[in-house]
């Protein structure tokens, strides 16, 4: 029986949540096959879990998660054989099916299955789109079909080390090339230099893609990719020379069995080396790849998908909250007044429905960013590289913002749910465990920012020599001081934050021409202006964010019912609100709003959240997340949350028995001055 509530918002709602669910999947037809596949998956009792998984040990943990895993990939063969579709171009079909095969691990189906995260993750997600993306045709012949197949193969993706991260020059793991034997040799010579995080390193793995330093003759070559066996074949044994264990638990995906590698005089084969970008040939003689960044391709394609990680992340823990404070009663509104639903609070509204709308705006700019990789990836096989260093800026910038907004959002969509939202059974813990690692992997955030801080520069400096940008960043030359109308337009507030961000990059520049005066290197300048420079990689990030949100919400009106249109214009007008008061220290040294104007902005983003209430309920239930996807006493659909929340309780361990042993080997002796 579902909570009256809830009844009552999805009665009241203006909108229908299965409109809304066909848009988000992309249509009908791939609402109703997603469907298919999730109710193929979570009602098979071979895939359900005995128990809460925070109830079992680290090494149980580990074991379960790794059958289960395995029964998960078998039946997926299963399906993905008898429902493949043809392919057109085998190159870009394969990087499409693995980024759509990443999707699902990470997406709804993954996270009901493995809420602690799918073991195998990074097989998938890196070591696989590795192998495509930096292996020549011969070798992408001998490993990328055996890899997909898992023919006595796992794999994962080693870069970071226990002494550095993003700073990938100071890397120290080295392979050095013997010409006599035509091997590469591959050391961690320090302890420092031990691979460190990589998943599924600790105990699945059986080869890996170790990033070293390639020295021939002693002469540094810079850093390249080196396909290694780690573990024999049959016994699962480590190699000679090979030191491989876990790391331990961590604050959350400890369903991921992450790992550390050390290498003392490990050989491989010359054919090893991953040399579709830069070659070894049998002499020593080596051939320079046509671009440095070309190496770090996965690194793009990851930062892509993480985007949409932590979009799903947010969503989760927005559903949740939105649901339990639809069932939550407290604090009189008016003194003469029952106890409201805590949703009708303005406060409250102010801490979820943001959310909904990054979370919903965030997935949307990934989804622009993937089209973009895909047709970088295609110039790149042309020989083409002009939109390489946009596309690497725009994944940098995107993957630190929108992971450091949703790490930030779950944790006040925890907070917005009280103290139940600290219990392990809200699944919060687990989400916020999630999108916080996508903080730190596959690049730091301030660094990152700070990459793209680099390329919005020294495209500034292009647009003053009035050559052509790139699309994202062709704002800085067209921004102009926008005109404030009686009514706040969403194309003013697009235009507010790009002509912000240009002004900034403007002043940064002016900054920097003025501290070389003064400092004695490039790199000095660059560390002074450290602070500037990850602001206006943020502004940057959110100016592309509102410009697409302006963009695709057009697009996507034209084709909507217009209640639906309607709902969806309020959250883009909501999101783009919210990235304009976040900037707002920045838009006013930039731009003169005065006291009335700014509260202008107060009063209309106060305006959207009393006419999102209405649909907040729907909204979330047309993400169709499955109770099992959410994983959360607090935000079943059904609404039973004390329900929930009490036989969840009274499953504890402790409650099967009324009194613990404790109280007769400590607690009762302590009583009684006997300890």
């Amino acid at each position: 029986m579902t909570n009256v509530d809830l009844q009552r918002e999805r009665a009241g709602a203006t909108i229908s949540s299965e409109d809304f669910a066909e848009w988000w999947a992309g249509g009908r037809a791939a609402l109703h096959e997603r469907r298919g596949l999730e109710k193929l998956f979570i009602e098979d009792a071979d895939l359900m879990d005995p128990q809460h998984t925070s109830l079992m040990s680290h090494k149980e943990l580990y074991e379960y998660t790794i059958a289960k895993a395995c029964k998960f990939l078998s039946k997926l063969r299963r399906w993905h054989a008898a429902n493949a579709h043809s392919k057109v171009d085998a190159q870009q079909s394969a990087i499409a099916t693995l980024y759509d095969f990443r999707m699902l691990l990470a997406g709804p189906l993954g996270t009901a299955l493995f809420q602690q995260n799918f073991p195998l993750r990074l097989h998938f997600s890196m070591f696989l789109p590795t192998l495509l993306g930096q292996s020549t045709e011969e070798q992408q012949r001998e490993w990328f079909d055996r890899a997909w197949r898992m023919d006595g193969i796992i794999g994962t993706y080693a870069q970071t080390e226990l002494g550095h991260g993003t700073f990938i020059r100071g890397l120290e793991t080295r392979a050095d090339y013997d010409a006599q034997s035509e091997e590469f040799i591959l050391n961690t010579p320090t302890l420092t230099a031990y691979k460190w995080w990589p998943g599924g390193l600790g105990h699945s793995a059986n080869m890996v893609i170790v990033m070293a330093q390639l020295y021939i003759k002693g002469k540094h070559h810079g850093l390249h990719p080196f396909l290694v066996r780690i573990r024999n074949a049959e016994t699962h044994l480590p190699e000679p020379g090979v030191d491989v264990g876990e790391i331990g638990p961590k604050l959350g995906v400890n369903g991921v069995n992450n790992g550390f590698l050390g290498l003392k005089n490990v050989r491989i084969p010359r054919t090893q080396m991953l040399m579709k970008n830069a070659q070894v040939r049998p002499n020593g003689r080596f051939v320079k790849g046509p671009e440095p960044l070309l190496t770090y391709g996965t690194m793009v394609f990851v930062r892509v998908m993480i985007v949409r990680d932590v979009s799903f992340c947010l969503l989760q823990a927005a559903t949740i909250a939105i649901r339990y404070s639809a069932v939550r009663r407290q604090s009189p509104i008016a003194p003469d007044q029952p106890e409201p639903q805590i949703l009708d609070h303005t406060t409250q509204q102010a801490k979820l429905f943001p959310q909904i709308a990054k979370g919903i705006y965030f997935r949307i700019a990934a989804d622009v960013v993937w089209v973009m990789y895909q047709h970088v990836v295609k110039e790149l096989d042309a020989g083409q590289r002009r939109n390489l260093p946009e596309l690497h800026a725009l994944s940098c910038c995107l993957k630190a913002y929108c992971s450091s907004e949703s790490e930030e959002g779950v944790e006040v969509l925890r907070k917005s749910c009280g103290g139940h939202g600290y219990l392990s059974s809200s699944n919060f813990q687990q989400i916020y465990g999630t999108v916080t690692a996508a903080c730190t992997y596959e690049g730091e955030n301030t660094v990152l920012l700070l990459q793209t801080a680099r390329f919005l520069l020294k495209q500034y400096v292009e647009g003053l020599k009035r050559k052509v940008l790139p699309h994202s960043v062709r704002y800085l030359r067209n921004a102009t001081r926008p005109k404030w109308g009686k009514n706040i337009e969403l194309t003013t507030l697009t235009a507010l934050l790009e002509f912000a961000a240009t002004e900034s990059i403007r002043t940064l520049y002016e900054y920097q021409r003025q501290q070389r005066k003064l400092l004695k290197s490039e790199q000095l300048v660059a560390n002074k202006a450290g602070i500037r420079l990850t602001q206006v990689a943020t502004l940057h990030a959110r100016a592309f964010l509102a410009r697409t949100a302006l963009e695709e919400t057009e697009q996507f009106c034209k084709q909507l019912k217009p209640v639906l249109a309607d709902v969806l214009t309020q959250l883009a007008e909501l999101f783009v609100l919210e990235l304009c008061l976040s900037s707002l220290g920045h838009i006013l040294t930039t731009y003169p709003l005065n006291a009335r104007q700014v509260d202008q902005l107060q009063a209309r983003y106060e305006h959207l959240l009393a006419n999102l209430r209405v649909n907040a309920v729907a909204v979330v239930d047309g993400f169709d997340f499955n109770d099992r996807v959410l994983g959360s006493t607090l935000g079943c659909y059904d609404g039973r949350v004390y329900e929930r929340l009490m036989a969840e309780a009274r499953k504890s361990p402790l409650n099967q028995e009324s009194v613990n042993s404790t109280f007769h080997t400590h607690l009762k002796p302590l009583m009684q001055g006997k300890l």
